[in-house]
């Protein structure tokens, strides 16, 4: 079975950041496990530091800890230049930034809090998932 390809918008982050409960949490402990493979893109990669930082006073990290997490995900993560824009298509610009990634990184989810925002998506082949849909499908979450 084909390993899934996968864009993690940015709300998935900040609360697993937030809070070590939820399903976001168990995602982004799995990164880097070969259950799934993440995909980022010199925009997508600034958005986490820049929102992620702002974070910081809701967050239970320092910022230390931030740059070493966004390292990581670098380390573990295939990289992608886009070269051609679908904008404006979605709502929010920085989702835009999220589908022409996973677009051109050819995944198979983007998994997001903000589902709605996504809706139309599934005409480039993409599934949108919460992280608990996503961790369900790969047989993560009971």
């Amino acid at each position: 079975m084909p390993v899934p390809q996968v864009v993690i918008d940015t709300n998935v982050i900040v609360a697993g950041l937030r809070s070590r409960n939820g399903s976001a949490f168990r995602l982004l402990e799995l990164i880097g496990s070969e259950q799934f493979d993440i995909h980022l893109s010199v925009p997508l990669v600034l958005e986490y530091e820049e929102v992620l930082l702002r974070e910081l006073p809701n967050l239970s990290v320092s910022a230390t800890d931030i740059q070493d997490l966004i390292d990581f995900y670098c380390s573990v993560a295939t990289h992608h230049q886009i070269f051609f824009l679908w904008r404006p298509y979605l709502p929010d610009s920085e989702d835009d930034m999220v589908l022409e990634l996973a677009v051109k990184a050819e995944c198979d989810s983007v998994v997001t809090y903000n589902v709605r925002d996504f809706v139309g998506v599934e005409r480039f082949g993409l599934k949108v998932a919460t992280p608990a849909e996503f961790l369900q499908s790969i047989g993560a979450l009971p």
